[in-house]
């Protein structure tokens, strides 16, 4: 009797119409795809994208040279030097991030002592010609000026959380 259903289900395509009563189910659902440059899922405010540096709300930079960042980059991505300014504070006179080594982990932001460093929730860059994949750090305070209030509103919503 067994063999006998089997050659029925053989000839008869069976695991064939299972699958397309699969696909004849889910024809009619809606769609959960997005049209991305248009529509755009929710964002986590801990996203980790492209690197910023922050400033004090006086306009004075915040990263104090001390190269922790450096240190704890498992890729090394970032070089840093740094330099005594006129009024003896350490400050730093090259800061680079190269983004094609990068890992975005975010240790860098986690070794901070003074949150100089942070990963924005920005993910929509690309480079077109070589060596725009170094973010100098007239990029990186330029990034971190042009989206203050965003990386603020992150920093409270984190600091909520923990």
């Amino acid at each position: 009797m067994n063999r006998a259903i089997s050659y029925i289900k053989t000839f008869a395509l069976w695991e064939l119409l299972l699958g397309l009563s699969v696909t004849l189910r889910n024809f009619f659902r809606d769609s959960v795809t997005l049209e991305y440059p248009d529509e755009k899922t929710p964002q986590s405010h801990r996203f980790r994208g492209l690197h910023a540096l922050r400033r004090y709300p006086n306009g004075e930079e915040r990263c104090i040279a001390c190269k922790l960042c450096e240190a704890v980059c498992p890729a090394l991505a970032i070089t840093i030097e740094s330099d005594v300014s006129e009024d003896g504070t350490r400050r730093t006179s090259r800061y680079d991030i190269d983004l094609f080594k990068c890992i975005y982990c975010g240790f860098c932001e986690e070794a901070c002592p003074v949150d100089a460093i942070v990963e924005t929730r920005i993910h929509e860059y690309h480079m077109e010609s070589p060596g725009e994949n170094i973010m100098t750090k007239d990029k990186l305070l330029a990034v971190g000026d042009k989206y203050d209030a965003m990386i603020s509103a992150d920093k409270a919503a984190d600091a909520k959380y923990r």
